[in-house]
């Protein structure tokens, strides 16, 4: 008896069929030809780190510091890469140019290939992989700059004792996924995380500034989440405008003391907040300024 095994479900367009180029283990590879086996470590065991970058007018916006970054993931998860912090730059700046893309989202990747099967990947050498795509805002700017809502997170970002929180690896980001098909699912954009302690941590993807009604902006301590690179370039920007930024401990009931509201990362870069939970903000000119100025400093 012959019984008809349906295909795997498909979502067009698969980032799989595309037009361009990636960067896999040290060539400049057709994108459709970039493939790995279904047995590679890293999608069994998450052994995989990755950064997010964006290019602005050609020009990958702190690449330095996320090629280091990137590099220091994969020591702490252990998995070897024979390229330096000068090639991999190098690499980064060839994707840009190869895709002829000057505005684009980058993803450099480091995973164990299928080299070795079973959690044990001693002999298993790191893969790396470098591809860029053009990606707007993770919000698009009308919504953006309204200011977007999230709820809390069902989930609490783990202590620093019980995963590599500081590394920006895959494992750590299942959560993450969770916790924004929720909140899609029930009319926000986005969900914020509290941390183990139930101290506010971060968004889904990204850092959070509160601009409180002392006039000072607070951010929250990164010592179980990413202190992110994009967070301290906006930090620095803030302070340029002779704001003070403290980074403390936030507890969730401190934000009645808030009067704006702003996620950052490569992703969604500056983003204006009008709620979190139960607590309302209003995305105003302080948070439209940070916006202003976090382009005129990135070239977007």
């Amino acid at each position: 008896m012959n019984t008809k095994i349906p295909a795997a479900p498909s979502i067009a367009p698969s980032m799989a069929d595309r037009d361009g180029f990636i960067w896999y283990n040290g060539a400049m590879t057709k994108w459709r030809d970039a493939n790995t086996h279904v047995l590679t470590h890293g999608l069994h065991y998450a052994s995989v780190v990755f950064e997010g970058e964006r290019a602005y007018n050609g020009k990958v916006f702190k690449l330095r510091e996320h090629t280091q970054r990137l590099l220091d993931s994969a020591k702490m998860l252990r998995i070897p890469v024979v390229y330096n912090l000068d090639q991999l730059m190098a690499a980064t700046n060839d994707v840009v140019k190869a895709n002829k893309l000057p505005n684009c989202y980058l993803r450099p990747i480091v995973f164990r290939g299928p080299e070795v099967a079973g959690l044990l990947p001693s002999a298993a050498p790191g893969h790396v992989a470098i591809a860029a795509w053009e990606w707007p805002s993770y919000f698009d700017m009308a919504t953006k700059m309204k200011g977007i809502r999230l709820q809390w997170a069902e989930w609490r970002r783990p202590a620093a004792n019980t995963a590599p929180v500081h590394s920006k690896c895959a494992g750590v980001y299942m959560i993450c996924t969770l916790a924004k098909m929720k909140a899609e699912e029930e009319g926000y954009n986005d969900a914020m995380f509290m941390d183990y302690r139930g101290l506010v941590a971060e968004a889904t993807g990204a850092n959070v500034f509160f601009k409180f009604n002392d006039g000072k902006v607070y951010t929250p301590t990164p010592d179980c989440f990413l202190n992110g690179i994009t967070k301290n370039a906006v930090a620095d920007i803030i302070r340029g405008m002779g704001v003070e930024v403290i980074e403390r401990a936030i507890k969730p009931e401190d934000l009645k003391n808030a009067t704006e509201c702003f996620l950052t990362g490569t992703a969604a870069e500056v983003t204006p907040v009008k709620s979190v939970g139960e607590y309302q903000f209003a995305p105003g000119d302080f948070s439209q300024l940070v916006v202003k100025k976090f382009y005129e400093a990135t070239g977007g």
